[in-house]
């Protein structure tokens, strides 16, 4: 990819960030400090700064950005001992130097008044403040006792030498439950590949790929690592152009990048994907010899007359991206959550990667990435299932202690699992968090931890480019509070008191980290001494990785497909789509991704409900009306934004807002849909079918303003932006034609 260069303009272009956001953002580069005599942040005296420190002059260090778990390696700019801006790393082959707007945030996290700076423990039924030291004491009494599945950690996504010591910290206590939790993920597609292709996340070459078509995979936005997606979709676009189509029920950041962009009804991707596969064997003559004969047989039964009955998809639609992917060969064909967070997700899904084998695409497009050489540092994926699990466990009184890292559940779970009910069961629950939040609320201790930016770690992301790497975290600064301890050092301290011999003679994680490292095989050393090693690794932020991928091999499965029936009660879809900023809710708390609207709508700092301007009609409401979305599990408000980009039964509501304890930004603000979705589930994986939710939706005679930015997204006929072919383009705007 070092050929694949994009410029700043195209970056903030395909990410959707754009005028007042950039903006924002850009704001970031000024001091973080303020002075003293305005008392509004603690100041630490630098009375003894190290050598290299040079009044007014910045240094840049190099970390991982642990925004999201894509693994982006960043470059902070220190100056007189204080961190002032976050900007990517170059080296790092996931993300080139590019950032995206959660990253850049990263700074506010750090900085966050709301941060928690000592432990608090529940006394009397409240949650005080207290001395690290008498937090930990009572941590020690509680916990040291409890052995086996008793006791369980609940966390997002780890990776890296992290993980590896909580595993090491499970087996020490003789427990399995370890629940990796993560409501955006990817896991059912996950599963697809594993039983298809041998490999729950194999590589996706964008680079070799003529043309794209996503069901509802958002790599420009919220889709497995979507900074390095971004400057594969630069590569893919540049050149011989490469065709996007996009096929979801709510238009996202890359469908609105799309050539075609098709609304489809929810539920029923998988239902198009066998009548594309149908056209391409009928009318392209493509050779079906790939598959086997059960799945030609399915496909057989989808015609496009038949799609379009099912789907809502027109029948020429159909025609058309099946000659598209006939005609620019290699493609590549991807699935998102809104294609299989449904109970037939996993049919959908298998369907979809289907055509990848039809077109032979496996081995092309899709490679194998061998896998991280060091199986204890891989990423533990999260997936909605295992919250599931968590909650049956407490549910039936078998946990005595819980640990909560990296997740909110109390926030995120829908309401139907009465996760709050059920977590309070368990006896002795302690929080590791730098913010006081949903779950945090319930439980009785509260950890604070120091920022990424003052921590020591190891990430490995779950997604791997061609050229595989580790991602070093280190401190950018010391911390601001002296009663916050790291991640690490806090596995590492519970460590010690269970297995006393082998960890106490690391003073702290730094020490337990730095010797890790020196562990690690001699191939990934290249050779280097232990202190070369470790500071090459340091300063560069990262380790790259060389491994060996052998070929996928293809197998399909059974493709019958299962369509939901319709609902007289509850006649729309509803979509609770994620978007990069807020993300699933836990950068509701940054105000920099508050005022930064959405890369589609361009609401900020509010929920919306996203309705077809024929739907609208229907139900006489008009931008700013506030209405009533109710499901069997509950009901929202939220004001309607009318757009042609969502299918006319669906009503999209986003992630992220409607927090009750999120500190002074987040909290009392928008609405959170997963509250109201159904209990169904994707009936192979288990996973929370978040889009498979019926609701039904009413006036509420209220309105106001909706704070959106910009104007009209429609021209109106004035014809303000001009297109031209593909092939204008090609002659004129710099593709491979153009000497």
């Amino acid at each position: 990819m070092s050929g694949n260069e994009i410029n700043r303009r195209d970056f903030l272009k395909f990410m959707g960030i754009g005028g007042a956001s950039a903006a924002a953002l850009s704001g970031c580069d000024m001091p973080t400090t303020v002075t003293l005599e305005e008392g509004k942040e603690k100041v630490a005296a630098y009375l003894v700064p190290e050598e290299y420190v040079i009044p007014g002059v910045g240094v840049w260090f190099a970390s991982t950005c642990q925004q999201c778990g894509a693994g982006c390696g960043v470059h902070g700019r220190v100056r007189e001992g204080r961190l002032l801006k976050v900007e990517g790393n170059p080296d790092s082959a996931i993300n080139w130097g590019g950032l995206c707007q959660m990253g850049q945030a990263g700074l506010q996290g750090h900085y966050n008044p709301d941060r928690l700076s000592k432990p608090l423990v529940r006394k009397n039924g409240s949650l005080v403040e207290v001395s690290w030291n008498e937090a930990w004491a009572l941590v020690e009494e509680k916990t040291s006792a409890v052995k086996g599945d008793r006791a369980a950690w609940l966390t997002g996504s780890v990776s890296g030498h992290q993980a590896a010591l909580l595993s090491k910290l499970q087996d020490s206590v003789g427990s399995k439950n370890h629940f990796v939790y993560e409501v955006i993920n990817n896991r059912v597609a996950e599963a697809v590949n594993e039983a298809m292709l041998g490999e729950a996340v194999p590589r996706y070459r964008f680079d070799k790929a003529k043309a794209i078509l996503s069901f509802g995979a958002d790599f420009l936005g919220t889709w497995v690592s979507p900074v390095h997606f971004t400057y594969e979709y630069a590569g893919f676009r540049s050149g011989d152009r490469g065709v996007l189509i996009t096929v979801e029920p709510k238009m996202t950041l890359t469908g609105a990048n799309s050539d075609l962009w098709v609304a489809i009804r929810p539920g029923t991707e998988g239902v198009l994907a066998l009548g594309i596969a149908n056209v391409l064997l009928t009318k392209h003559q493509v050779d079906g010899s790939r598959l086997p004969a059960a799945a030609r047989d399915a496909i057989a039964q989808y015609t496009p007359d038949k799609v379009t009955e099912i789907t809502g998809v027109a029948g020429d639609t159909v025609v058309k991206i099946a000659t598209y992917l006939k005609q620019r060969s290699p493609s590549l064909v991807l699935s998102g959550a809104s294609a299989h967070d449904h109970a037939n997700g996993y049919q959908s899904a298998a369907a979809i990667m289907m055509l990848n084998v039809l077109l032979g695409n496996v081995g092309q497009t899709i490679e194998s990435s061998g896998g991280f050489p060091v199986k204890e540092l891989t990423a533990k994926r999260g997936s909605s299932k295992a919250l599931a699990d968590f909650a049956a466990l407490a549910d039936q009184g078998a946990l005595d202690v819980a640990f909560i890292y990296g997740a909110n559940p109390v926030f995120t779970a829908p309401a139907h699992m009465k996760f709050a009910d059920k977590l309070a069961k368990v006896h002795f629950k302690v929080a590791l968090t730098l913010f006081a939040d949903e779950t945090t609320a319930m439980a009785d201790v509260v950890l604070p931890l120091a920022s990424p930016y003052e921590s020591w770690g190891t990430m490995v992301a779950a997604y791997q480019p061609q050229e595989m790497t580790l991602g070093m975290q280190q401190p950018l600064m010391q911390p601001l509070y002296a009663e916050t301890r790291s991640f690490g050092d806090v596995l590492l301290a519970l460590l010690k008191k269970r297995n006393a011999a082998d960890y106490q003679r690391y003073d702290d994680y730094y020490a337990y980290l730095r010797n890790a490292m020196t562990q690690l095989p001699a191939g990934l050393r290249q050779g280097k001494s232990d202190a070369e090693f470790w500071d090459t690794t340091v300063q560069k932020g990262l380790l790259k990785v060389s491994t060996t991928a052998p070929a996928l091999k293809a197998n399909v499965p059974d493709l019958t497909q299962k369509t939901a029936a319709a609902a007289s009660d509850f006649p729309f879809h509803l979509v609770p789509s994620a978007r990069l900023g807020l993300w699933d809710g836990r950068h509701a708390n940054l105000p920099w991704l508050q005022e930064a609207p959405d890369q589609v709508s361009k609401v900020y700092w509010d929920s919306w409900a996203e309705l077809h301007p024929k739907t609208a009609a229907q139900l006489g409401v008009k931008e700013g009306d506030f209405i009533r979305i109710e499901s069997d599990q509950g009901a929202i408000e939220a004001q309607v934004y009318v757009f042609k980009g969502v299918h006319p039964e669906v009503v999209a509501v986003p992630m992220g807002q409607g927090h009750e304890n999120y500190g002074r930004y987040a909290s009392k603000r928008g609405v959170n849909p997963l509250k109201i979705v159904s209990a169904v589930t994707d009936e192979k994986t288990g996973e929370i079918a978040t889009h498979a939710t019926r609701v039904k939706i009413t006036k509420t005679g209220k309105s106001s303003q909706l704070p959106r930015l910009g104007g009209s997204d429609r021209q109106a006929g004035r014809r303000l932006v001009g297109t031209v072919t593909a092939d204008v383009f090609r002659k004129t705007e710099g593709g491979s034609n153009v000497a």
